[in-house]
């Protein structure tokens, strides 16, 4: 089941038995466990068909207990089990004459019990006879990390589903400076959508203004910067960014400019570059095709093969390989940027 597919289930108030949310992305695991519980129950019946605990605190018979108990005054009782990789959930008894009991009651749950588990920062055994049960009476829905690349539109879809639309370019701002943390990016613009009528477009003015970038030095100006091969301009952003370490951290800073010249790289391999295609292959908004048109100019296949090696070499000097004690991160990026310039 896709993530709108579940939406639309629970939104319609089509509740299975029971629910097993995991993975190592935890966005969507605190979404849907917050959508459950914003519309199973009324505030009212809450008090006495709720229950919601933490793994380290609760146990297997304990959460079994209260997923057996009937509902009081309303149709559904919800018991919801968060953190539950920190609870003990022992192994699966094989005996017939000594039955797992949570097993027996995954293979056959209490229609008006939603039981919800909320497994964190790894996945389920897909093995084990627990996770096969719950998938054939309930819902498994694996929280996967997603690719930087897949980050902007991500970002575009989150603001569609708010009744906002967002700039491209401020899209790969967030993208650049947010990184694939989606809790944080949904945080940010969820803050930003407060400032800003709904229906509006969101432009790189309100992220710069909402999520403290910098109008002129951040790493996209740098890009830009390099494919212009702006010297002057570019060394400017370097003296910014040692000014304000914490706000731009060197390994950010070169984790950007490494999938930004690897897909430099990819550009020099594509044959047929309409927009269109390149767009695709890629993996951008056809809005940023014209900037990797200029960056391909800038930097010939050799070059750009250089500027990934040194990436990589310039990495490792920030973790204290092959680097001078007195090498602060500010002159090494700028050591960089000058072997990237000529």
């Amino acid at each position: 089941m896709t993530a709108s597919e579940l939406t639309k289930d629970i939104k319609a108030r089509k509740f299975k038995p029971l629910y097993l949310f995991h993975g190592d992305e935890p966005y969507y695991i605190d979404l849907f466990c917050d959508m459950i519980e914003g519309n199973l129950l009324s505030e009212g019946e809450k008090s006495f068909n709720q229950s919601i605990v933490y793994g380290r605190d609760t146990d297997i018979p304990a959460v079994l207990n209260m997923a057996k108990r009937f509902p009081m005054m309303a149709d559904y009782q919800l018991v919801i089990v968060k953190e539950a990789q920190d609870m003990k959930w022992g192994k699966e008894a094989d005996d017939k004459k000594a039955p797992d009991p949570l097993l027996t009651y995954l293979e056959n749950p209490l229609k008006s019990t939603v039981l919800v588990f909320c497994y964190k920062h790894g996945k389920f055994d897909k093995r084990k006879k627990t996770y096969k049960a719950i998938e054939k009476n309930g819902v498994v829905f694996e929280s996967t990390v997603i690719y930087e690349n897949k980050v902007a539109p991500w970002t575009e879809d989150f603001a569609r589903e708010h009744a906002y639309r967002i700039n491209p370019k401020a899209a790969m701002l967030i993208a650049e400076y947010l990184g694939n943390d989606l809790s944080k990016i949904s945080n940010e613009l969820g803050k930003l959508m407060l400032n800003i009528p709904k229906g509006s477009e969101i432009t790189v003015e309100h992220v710069q203004d909402n999520i403290g970038i910098s109008k002129e030095y951040n790493v996209f100006e740098l890009q830009n910067a390099l494919a212009k091969r702006d010297v002057l301009k570019a060394n400017r952003i370097v003296n910014y960014f040692g000014s304000n370490p914490k706000a731009n951290p060197i390994q950010m800073v070169l984790g950007a400019l490494n999938t930004w010249f690897t897909k430099v790289l990819k550009y020099h391999y594509v044959s047929d570059r309409s927009p269109q295609n390149l767009a695709r292959e890629l993996g951008v908004n056809p809005f940023f095709v014209k900037d990797y048109d200029l960056a391909a100019k800038s930097f010939p296949l050799a070059k750009t093969f250089d500027i990934i090696s040194w990436l990589r070499e310039y990495d490792l000097k920030t973790k204290g390989v092959d680097s001078s004690a007195n090498t602060d991160d500010e002159d090494l990026l700028r050591e960089l940027v000058f072997k990237i310039l000529h």
